[in-house]
C-alpha cells in the first residue's frame, strides 16, 4: 500500500522534477558566460517550470481539468528542458552520457506525470 498523499512533497513526481530542475542548474554553472541570457536561462526556466506546474496544479486538484491542464504544461516544460539539453550537448557544454542520463531521467519522469494525468483519481 502506498502513502496518503498529504502534500504535494507528497508526489514523486514534485519531488523528481525539483531534483532534476537543481540538477540543472548546477550543470548551467559550468556553461560560458555569454550563454547567461539565453541558453543558461532557457533551461533553467523550463526545468523549473515543470516543478511550478506540478505545484500550481496540485493546489488546484479538487477542480481535475485544470490540475490535468498544469500536468500538461509540465510535460511541454519537461520537452523543452530535452531540446535545450539538446542544444547543451551540441554545444559541447555537457558530454553525451550527462545528455543522456538527464534525457532518459525527464523521459522517465514524463511518463510518470502522464500516469498521474491518467490516474489521478487512484492515487488520492
Amino acid at each position: 500500500m502506498t502513502n496518503p498523499i498529504k502534500t504535494v512533497k507528497d508526489l514523486k513526481v514534485y519531488n523528481e522534477s525539483f531534483s532534476l530542475g537543481m540538477e540543472i542548474f548546477h550543470i548551467t554553472r559550468n556553461f560560458p558566460k555569454e550563454e547567461k541570457y539565453s541558453l543558461i536561462d532557457q533551461i533553467i526556466r523550463s526545468s523549473r517550470s515543470v516543478t511550478a506546474n506540478i505545484r500550481e496544479g496540485y493546489a488546484k486538484r479538487n477542480y481535475l481539468k485544470l490540475f490535468q491542464r498544469h500536468l500538461f504544461d509540465a510535460l511541454g516544460s519537461a520537452e523543452e528542458t530535452r531540446t535545450w539539453l539538446e542544444f547543451a550537448l551540441s554545444c559541447n557544454y555537457i558530454t553525451k552520457d550527462k545528455c543522456k542520463k538527464l534525457d532518459t531521467a525527464y523521459d522517465a519522469l514524463s511518463a510518470k506525470i502522464y500516469k498521474l494525468i491518467k490516474n489521478w483519481k487512484n492515487f488520492e
